[in-house]
């Protein structure tokens, strides 16, 4: 599998997307039916040769092909298989690769389960989602092609960057892109719609299921992101507003959005043009942080370009993706029905307001991450905006959002009263009153004590809605358990990511009070903290694969007894000439003991070493919950309502075969 034959079935794949885009969109505008079928073959087609030519450059980076100047610039002989592989996507070449990759996926998947769609709606959502592949396949092709040779070709490569070579990392990028491009399903959907002309409960139906899909992967792949940082970066923390971190996190808040907007226009026929906007907006959001990675304009660990060219590119196909469908926006728009009216106390009222408050928060980041470098552009002014602004300006619109998650999935539909509403939540409202005394002995600081107290409330009447549901206490066990198997699965998904979202915050609150320590040790040398005590009992000289370390052993004990030994590390990467850092992390699920080794002083016969020891409480429920809320979207998928779709349009809406 040559590198030639790579770059040959890339440019196979945009003439399939070139045609995906164009001759389905124009059979749907003609009542074409024959060029309309020819979507999902296309579709389908484009699929088979990106895979090909995904495959072809992974085939060049097992087998050390450092011909290929992808290959030389981010592998090297030594380098392990895993990161071999993973090192394919570790970089700008190839992360768009398989950002098209998984953009084709989409469009395969549309043409495979979306054969209940009327043949017009599927063939311009095919042809959409060309249209956009095109796009990156051109980009790929002109200004970043992975398969570059480099001639005479060296005997080794330069190897890859040392942080990114990590399992944790190695799965991170394919699953946060499968949340990024599974946006694109939603705005296809969006188009389609605009170019036909009409949004209505069943197109909600055959939406959300793509935005939750395209969440729950957004969601697993952020938290892994935020994993990587906490046990990988050996600074102790989970989350540091890092430009390229908010770049995933603003996709995510519209997407939230996005999915709860769904359900009003499948079950009441609302917020429908509020819908498409948002549909739009989200993966125009998940484009605009590829630009500002790959641009060079953002800059982080994460960052992969410093190219102009590049940036160029992606800029005019932002101007062409975005700046298109907001312009078919503003013109078709307008002739939407608007749907169904409600009360302001209603379950479509609560639903409103979890977007206003989502999109200012998100408006808040983007701010925050923008403000920067237009700063810097406009006025040449170095400024940066950190963890003190975000904290102070997103957590006063969190805390009315979780207050209202309480109440938002127990109120009826079109018009309701809140008072039949608390009274339910009574056993909620004595464990939040609970909670908040808990914490104010057990917590310091007003944020902490109020986050962690709401935390408690999220989850709770999650599993009061839950209970209610299926008339725990009301009704015999064989009642509730028959109650249970025939409520939706998309119900207790619902509940289940909404538990997700309280663990995490819970996590977050606690884990504000961790303590650390920063100290300079001999062997056998005993330090004190969160009531362990920490002995370093020896230091030596391990060789890996591609890099020798230093290994520290770290005694842990808590009242004389023996906890954990602990194996930090400080590793030196030969090829890259980088030192990185390996933590070790001893974890009961209720807080982490977390260690890393710094630098060796003094002499060779009496050295000291720094050691960074830290106290982490509830630590893994940040993780844990976001798990939770992955898996909440995953069982609302696998609800048969939601993978079937709504039946087809009656045969007079669809289209008949040109004469």
């Amino acid at each position: 599998m040559s590198p030639e034959l790579g770059r040959f079935a890339l440019a196979l794949a945009c003439v399939f997307a070139l045609a995906q885009a164009i001759l389905p969109i124009w059979g749907a505008r003609r009542r074409d039916r024959r060029l309309m079928a020819i979507a999902p073959g296309l579709a389908i087609g484009q699929l088979i040769a990106l895979l090909a030519s995904f495959l072809c450059l992974v085939n060049a980076a097992v087998t050390n092909d450092f011909s290929v100047s992808n290959i030389l610039e981010n592998s090297s002989v030594t380098k392990p298989l895993l990161y071999k592989i993973s090192g394919v996507w570790g970089n700008h070449e190839g992360s768009v690769l398989l950002w098209t990759l998984i953009l084709g996926l989409c469009g395969a998947a549309v043409a495979a389960f979306g054969r209940n769609l009327p043949s017009a709606l599927r063939a311009r959502v095919i042809g959409v989602l060309g249209g956009v592949a095109a796009g990156f396949e051109l980009f790929c092709l002109i200004t970043s092609d992975p398969f570059d040779r480099v001639w005479p070709a060296p005997l080794d490569g330069q190897g890859m960057n040392p942080l990114l070579q990590d399992p944790g990392l190695a799965f991170h990028p394919p699953i946060l892109y499968t949340g990024y491009v599974g946006f694109a399903v939603p705005f296809a959907f969006a188009i389609a719609a605009l170019m036909e002309g009409r949004v209505d409960a069943a197109w909600g139906r055959w939406v959300r299921p793509w935005a939750v899909a395209a969440w729950a992967f957004l969601t697993c792949g952020i938290a892994l992101g935020s994993w990587w940082s906490y046990y990988v970066l050996g600074w102790g923390g989970y989350w540091f507003w890092d430009p390229v971190e908010n770049a995933s996190l603003i996709p995510w808040l519209s997407g939230t959005a996005l999915m709860h907007s769904a359900i009003v226009v499948e079950k009441r026929e609302a917020l429908k043009i509020w819908t498409v906007l948002l549909a739009i907006g989200t993966f125009s959001f998940s484009l605009s942080g590829t630009f500002l990675v790959r641009s060079g304009i953002l800059n982080s660990v994460h960052a992969f370009a410093q190219d102009p060219a590049r940036g160029i590119f992606i800029l005019a196909l932002l101007g062409v993706v975005i700046g298109g469908s907001l312009a078919l926006f503003a013109w078709r728009a307008p002739s939407l029905t608007t749907g169904g009216l409600f009360a302001p106390v209603s379950r479509e009222g609560s639903l409103v307001l979890n977007n206003i408050l989502l999109c200012s928060i998100c408006a808040v980041v983007l701010t925050g991450t923008m403000y920067p470098p237009f700063m810097s552009l406009l006025f040449g002014k170095t400024i940066s905006v950190g963890k003190p602004f975000f904290d102070a300006a997103t957590i006063p619109l969190a805390i009315p959002l979780f207050i209202f998650m309480g109440f938002g999935p127990m109120l009826p539909w079109k018009r309701a009263q809140l008072w039949p509403v608390m009274k339910r939540l009574w056993v909620a409202a004595l464990a939040t009153l609970a909670a908040f005394a808990v914490t104010m002995i057990g917590l310091s600081g007003l944020l902490p004590i109020l986050c962690a107290t709401l935390a408690v409330w999220v989850i709770t009447s999650s599993l009061t809605d839950l209970a209610g549901r299926l008339g725990l206490f009301r009704v015999s066990l064989g009642q509730s358990f028959q109650r249970a198997k025939s409520l939706p699965r998309s119900a207790f998904g619902a509940g289940l990511a909404h538990i997700g979202v309280g663990v995490s915050v819970l996590g977050l609150a606690v884990m504000s009070q961790a303590q650390h320590k920063i100290v300079e040790v001999h062997v056998g040398q005993s330090e004190q903290l969160a009531g362990y005590e920490w002995t370093l009992t020896g230091v030596r000289n391990v060789p890996g694969p591609n890099y020798t370390a230093m290994e520290a052993t770290i005694e842990i004990r808590h009242d004389g007894h023996l906890v954990t030994v602990m194996h930090p590390s400080k590793r030196s990467f030969n090829t890259q000439n980088q030192t990185t850092t390996e933590v070790s992390i001893h974890t009961n699920g209720l807080a982490d003991l977390y260690g890393v080794i710094g630098d060796k002083h003094g002499p060779d016969d009496n050295p000291t070493y720094v050691l960074r020891l830290h106290y982490n409480p509830l630590a893994p429920w940040m993780w844990f919950g976001a798990l939770i809320m992955a898996m909440g979207g995953a069982l609302s998928l696998s609800d048969r309502r939601m993978r079937v779709g709504a039946p087809r349009r009656a045969v007079a809406s669809d289209v008949v075969a040109a004469e």
